[in-house]
């Protein structure tokens, strides 16, 4: 039986990139004929230089209705099927951005530089909620605050909060300094799902279990409570096929640095990694399906990726 293949809609960034240069885009990914198409590229000159980790382009992806929402560093952007800019959105407390999620008439978005969540109210355009993660004598808790005021918390980074993840049972997020999967309830209550190696993206749960990348060590992971797992490697191209392969550094770029995740129809898992290049992995078989890569500059990398949700 033949497997219909996803497509895909994925962002980028360049790290180290130098203003007038571009910082990255949103592309199209069809799986089933190996393809990929760049729609926008993010060149504007507003983007902040004095992000972490030179690290400018455009981050997460979520859908309400026709609309695609797309964060940089600092703003929402929601566009539309053509991928022209409807709105944009800004709060003093949006900082690095890296994920976000929407949940019912919510998006949620990482605040990794306040080490914090924010909630957007999609009805009223508003940021309406914010929650500042901190840990105190060994156990994790927090604050909730409004973003429309003036006493929400001072800029941090403690724990480089780099995904969030909404369902019916509540809040999930997680860092490269979490160390676990944390989970927030409807008392904002935080408390661990389970323990994470360091240096990890995008850990969400999925199926019996939880799925990641686990940058640090070149892998994307599947861990079941069962107590299995699964293990894929992120692949590498020779460095004769590298553009730029002499700034090959972990502080600015490096091959295989795992970022993007999203699944497919309870067996598939979407990664990412640099240089772009976005792979398909099934879980059932335990083998990787393909990939498709956009860009052989080592300094661009894939940070957003999820399933294109609209019939062509």
């Amino acid at each position: 039986m033949s497997i219909k293949l996803p497509k895909l809609i994925a962002t980028s960034v360049v790290r180290g990139s130098q203003q007038g240069e571009s910082h990255g885009g949103i592309y199209t990914v069809d799986f089933q004929n190996q393809s990929g198409e760049q729609h926008v590229d993010w060149n504007t000159s507003n983007i902040n230089f004095e992000g972490r980790g030179a690290d400018r382009g455009l981050r997460g992806i979520a859908f309400d209705g026709d609309d695609i929402y797309i964060a940089a560093s600092d703003e929402l952007y929601c566009y539309d099927r053509n991928f022209s800019i409807r709105e944009s959105f800004r709060n003093r407390y949006l900082k690095h951005c890296h994920e976000i999620c929407v949940k019912d008439d919510h998006l949620f978005l990482t605040s990794t530089g306040f080490d914090s969540l924010l909630a957007f109210n999609l009805e009223t355009r508003q940021y309406e909620w914010g929650f500042r993660l901190q840990k105190q004598y060994g156990k994790w808790t927090g604050y909730t605050f409004d973003p429309r005021t003036a006493t929400g918390p001072e800029a941090v980074n403690d724990f480089h909060i780099n995904m969030v993840h909404a369902d019916d049972t509540g809040i999930y997020l997680s860092g490269l300094r979490t160390g676990a999967l944390l989970f927030l309830n409807s008392q904002w209550q935080v408390s661990i799902v389970c323990d994470l190696p360091p240096g990890i993206h995008n850990a969400r749960p999925w199926l019996d279990g939880v799925v990641f990348n686990d940058t640090a060590a070149d892998s994307v992971r599947f861990v079941s409570r069962k107590g299995g797992q699964q293990a894929f490697r992120i692949p590498s191209y020779d460095e004769s096929q590298i553009e730029f392969a002499g700034i090959d550094d972990s502080k600015v770029a490096r091959q295989a640095f795992g970022r993007g995740l999203c699944t497919v129809d309870g067996r598939f898992i979407v990664a990412g990694s640099s240089p772009s290049t976005i792979s398909l992995y099934d879980v059932q078989t335990g083998q990787k399906i393909g990939s498709v890569n956009l860009s052989m500059d080592i300094r661009n990398a894939i940070h957003g990726l999820e399933v294109w949700p609209f019939r062509d």
